[in-house]
C-alpha cells in the first residue's frame, strides 16, 4: 500500500473533488502508477483530518472518472487503462456507490472471479471448436458438465454420478423445476416459518400452498413438523439446513435424521436448499447424503464463487428425472451451455475451489467485524454465515428501523419479507454482509445501524 497523501493546499471547491483532482494530477506526474494501492478510507481520512464520507466520496469520483478500482482483498488502487482495451470488461465491477449501504442482496464477496472470467474468456475464444456451446444440449446438460457438477457435488459431501446430477440456471432454477417436478398445483408445501423469499416466489407461480413450520434454535422442529404433516397432508418439505436464510441455523446431524424419519413416515419428498453447504469449516453430511431416495439436493455457484454465473447442480432420485426433465424443457429447455463450460473448466482446474476457499475466509473476518461493530446487540448468525438476523429492542418495530436506516443511506430487509403465511412477523431485520465493497465500506455500514439502534424510535411518518 502506498504512503500517498494529497497536497490540497493549491486546490479549490468541495474536498472531496479535491482529493479527486489532486489524484488525477498525481498519476499523470507519475507520482501514482498503475496497480499502485492506495490507503483506505479511514487511514486517508486521518491524515488529512476530514471524515471517512469524504474520503468515500473522493474514491467514488475518482473511480467514475475512470482513475481507479476497488478490489476485496487487494482494497483501492490505480487503475490499469491499458490492460484489456475498450471492451465489456472495462465496465465498472460495482455501481455501489461507497456512501451507499445496501445490505438486502445475500451474495457473496466479490473475489478473483471476473479475473477469472477474463482468462476463461480469452482461452474459450482461443480454443475455437465452440460450436457445441451454440446448440440444444440434453435436459440435464452435456455429461462433462453433468460430470462437473458431481464433483463439485462431492465437496459438499454428496456421492453421485454424473447420470444424477442436472445443470440448472442457479439454485431458483432448480427450486422451480423440483417443485414442479414433485408437486402439482394445490398440493401443500412445507417450509421454514420463515424462509429463503425466493420459496414464496415458486409456490405463487405453480399454485402451490406454503405453509411456515416453527422453528428453534436448531432449525426445524421436529414436533412441528410431525403436526403439520398431520394436518395439512403436505406433498414435500423445502428447507435449508446448513446456514438457514434468514437465521444462519444450521441443522445439528441428530436433527437432520428425524427430519428424514418424519418425512419418510408420511410420504414426503424432501427438496434441500443446500447453496451455503460450502461455506462452513466443520460441514455436516447435507440430508441427501442421508436419504437418497427422498430427497432432491439444490445447490449452486451463487453463494460461494459468483451469483451471475448462474450455474447450479441438482440431484434428485431416479423416479424425478424424467419430470424434471420435463420442467426444464418447459422453463428454460437447458441451462446455459457457455456458462456451464465456464463453471465446469473452473471446476477441473481447481480455481472454483480455490474461489470458494477464499469466500470462506472472507466471511470470516467479515463476521469478525460485524461482531466488534454490532457488540451488546441481539443478533443471530455464524462465524460462517454472510448474513446477520438482526432482532430489535423496544420499542422499535421492523417497518420503522428499516425507514430510519434508508434516511441514512442503509439498506436491509424486515422480517416480513422471510415469514411464511400470515403469522405474526418478529421484530428483526436480515442484514447481508457480503454486498460492502470491502472491510472499511462494511465497518462505517454496521455503524450506523448500531447507532441508529441506540436512538429513539419515531414513527416515519405523521399519522392523522
Amino acid at each position: 500500500m502506498t504512503i500517498w497523501t494529497p497536497d490540497l493546499s493549491s486546490l479549490q471547491g468541495p474536498r472531496y473533488l479535491a482529493i479527486a483532482d489532486a489524484l488525477a494530477a498525481d498519476l499523470s506526474a507519475g507520482q501514482l502508477s498503475p496497480g499502485d494501492r492506495l490507503p483506505t478510507h479511514r487511514d486517508l481520512a486521518y491524515r488529512l483530518g476530514i471524515t471517512v464520507g469524504t474520503v468515500s466520496r473522493a474514491y467514488a469520483e475518482a473511480h467514475r472518472r475512470g482513475l481507479i478500482e476497488g478490489e476485496v482483498g487487494r482494497g483501492t488502487y490505480i487503475r490499469d487503462n491499458n490492460r484489456t482495451g475498450h471492451s465489456f470488461l472495462d465496465l465498472p465491477v460495482s455501481e455501489i456507490s461507497p456512501d451507499l449501504y445496501d445490505f438486502t442482496l445475500n451474495l457473496p464477496a466479490k473475489g478473483q472471479a471476473d479475473q477469472a472470467l477474463a482468462g476463461t474468456l480469452g482461452e474459450l475464444s482461443r480454443g475455437g471448436n465452440l460450436s457445441s456451446l451454440l446448440e440444444y444440449q440434453p435436459d440435464g446438460g452435456m455429461h462433462r458438465h453433468r460430470a462437473a457438477g458431481a464433483d463439485w457435488l462431492a465437496f459438499t459431501g454428496l456421492d453421485v454420478t454424473p447420470d444424477q446430477v442436472t445443470v440448472t440456471n442457479g439454485a431458483q432454477n432448480g427450486m422451480l423445476v423440483s417443485f414442479a417436478a414433485v408437486a402439482r398445483p394445490g398440493d401443500t408445501v412445507l417450509t421454514e416459518f420463515v424462509s429463503y423469499p425466493g420459496i414464496k416466489e415458486v409456490a405463487a407461480m405453480l399454485n402451490l400452498r406454503l405453509v411456515g413450520v416453527d422453528m428453534d434454535e436448531f432449525g426445524l422442529r421436529p414436533d412441528a413438523l410431525e403436526e403439520a404433516c398431520a394436518t395439512h397432508r403436505p406433498k414435500a418439505l423445502y428447507c435449508v439446513p446448513t446456514l438457514q436464510n434468514p437465521t444462519s441455523r444450521i441443522m445439528p446431524e441428530d436433527r437432520r435424521r428425524e427430519i428424514v424419519d418424519i418425512a419418510r413416515k408420511h410420504g414426503l419428498t424432501i427438496l434441500e436448499d443446500d447453496v451455503y453447504g460450502l461455506l462452513p469449516k466443520d460441514r455436516l453430511p447435507p440430508i441427501a447424503a442421508i436419504a437418497l431416495d427422498i430427497t432432491i439436493y439444490i445447490t449452486s455457484l451463487s453463494k460461494s464463487i459468483a451469483p451471475g454465473l448462474r450455474v447450479g447442480y441438482l440431484y434428485a432420485p431416479e423416479k424425478f428425472i424424467d419430470p424434471l426433465g420435463f420442467a426444464m424443457r418447459g422453463d428454460c429447455r437447458m441451462a446455459t451451455p457457455l456458462m456451464a463450460e465456464i463453471a465446469t473448466r473452473w471446476i477441473e482446474s481447481g480455481q472454483a475451489k480455490s474461489m470458494s476457499d477464499w469466500q470462506c475466509q472472507e466471511v470470516v473476518r467479515r463476521q469478525a467485524l460485524a461482531a466488534e461493530i454490532l457488540k451488546g446487540t441481539d443478533f443471530e448468525t455464524n462465524p460462517n454465515s454472510y448474513h446477520i438476523w438482526l432482532r430489535l429492542p423496544e420499542p422499535w418495530r421492523a417497518e420503522e428501523f428499516v425507514a430510519q436506516l434508508q434516511a441514512r443511506k442503509v439498506a436491509v430487509l424486515p422480517a416480513e419479507a422471510f415469514v411464511v403465511g400470515r403469522g405474526h412477523p418478529p421484530h428483526a431485520v436480515r442484514v447481508c454482509i457480503g454486498p460492502a465493497l470491502n472491510l472499511d465500506h462494511l465497518r462505517d455500514g454496521l455503524s450506523i445501524i448500531a447507532e441508529t439502534l441506540k436512538t429513539p424510535s419515531r414513527p416515519a411518518q405523521t399519522i392523522v
